[in-house]
């Protein structure tokens, strides 16, 4: 078991709820994938030629941009759109929700390696406005607004308030940057293409391991000329890979094979979700989810959360999440469910059953 409280290969699983469960990610099933896929001619130079061409090309397609590149993690694609868009405007700020990925995970990257300034957006338990957009009283070179907001459970803006904002943005000449890495997942609810959706963006990062399942890696797309700077600056931060075909076969695997299934995936997680609801102190967020990945708040600390659950894995060989986190409250905790494949083999009544087991172990 690790600090986290995440089961390791001492525990052999059966079954995972999550989509980063080890038995979909296992080495010899990669392996087994890509043998029947892989071909001579995939093999890329610096990311140059074979796979990673071609997946460039279908991203940018995919996403309605004029060009794509990959770069080796998705913290490198929006740091350095960012960056570009900064420069572009001779203006350093950049804003984004207290609670994005690029401040709360990537150590100040923005700030310390590309000299920006972040001020965030509105509150940290809700989405970001239009009103919040409005009340800026300073310059902006960009805004990223990351779809779904993952630290809110998947939350979504409607289609109207997304449009209204890059609407905002676009009027004033600041540049909409979208960390779409879980754009995948975030399409089904809003019913439009992908490029429909990027169409409201700039620039776009999608990722390429979370939803896809892919070994590592993103795509950042957007205007050709600002895709030829970022593999200027992909080089410069040593993201230049010799060969990344691998990377780019297993997503293609994953666009193949999974992103077809994410409306079926949104419908086991409002499934699922609907089989906790009425359990006491139990609540969804949000409810119903919106996209494959939403939060579950649970009347038990999270320390006595995360060892009632490791007995439960040892006890059924079932995971229902990786890891507990804490809520405002020291007495409740949250853990988040990512539905894909892993989760189309567990039925939602025994989530709940395994979830009641473990709240009363957590009690006892």
């Amino acid at each position: 078991m690790d600090s986290q409280g995440t089961p390791t290969d001492a525990v052999p699983l059966t079954r995972s709820l999550s989509v980063h469960g080890q038995q979909r990610r296992a080495p010899t099933r990669r392996l087994q994938d890509f043998l029947a896929r892989v071909e001579d001619g995939d093999q890329d130079t610096y990311g140059r030629g074979g796979a990673v061409a071609r997946l460039d090309a279908r991203v940018a397609d995919l996403l309605g941009k004029e060009a794509a590149v990959f770069m080796p993690t998705g913290a490198m694609a929006s740091q350095v759109a960012l960056r570009l868009h900064a420069d572009a405007r001779g203006c350093r700020t950049i804003g984004f929700h207290p609670r994005a990925h690029i401040e709360v995970h990537e150590r100040k990257g923005y700030e310390i390696v590309h000299q920006l300034h972040g001020v965030l957006l509105g509150d940290h338990d809700r989405l970001v406005t239009l009103e919040d957009l409005e009340g800026l009283r300073e310059p902006l070179a960009a805004v990223l607004l990351e779809l779904p907001q993952r630290d809110l459970g998947g939350r979504l803006p409607s289609w109207n308030e997304l449009g209204e904002q890059t609407t905002w943005l676009r009027d004033r000449g600041i540049a909409a940057h979208l960390d779409g890495a879980r754009l995948w997942e975030a399409q089904p609810f809003y019913g439009r293409p992908h490029a429909e959706i990027a169409a409201l963006f700039d620039t776009v990062y999608v990722s390429l391991y979370k939803g896809l399942e892919g070994l590592s890696g993103a795509v950042l797309a957007g205007p050709s000329d600002l895709v030829d700077q970022a593999r200027e600056w992909r080089a410069r931060l040593g993201g230049q890979l010799h060969h990344a075909w691998p990377l780019a076969v297993s997503a293609e695997i994953g666009l193949d094979t999974l992103v077809p299934r994410m409306p079926v995936f949104w419908q086991r997680a409002k499934d699922i979700a609907a089989a906790l609801q009425d359990i006491p102190g139990v609540e969804v967020v949000p409810d119903p989810p919106q996209t494959p990945l939403f939060h579950v708040i649970v009347p038990v600390p999270p320390e006595a959360l995360a060892s009632a659950h490791r007995r439960f894995v040892e006890r059924r060989r079932l995971e229902l999440f990786l890891y507990p986190r804490p809520t405002t409250s020291p007495r409740s905790s949250r853990f988040e469910v990512t539905v894909g494949e892993n989760a189309m083999a567990i039925d939602p009544q025994e989530v709940r059953h395994a979830l009641l087991e473990i709240i009363d172990d957590a009690a006892g």
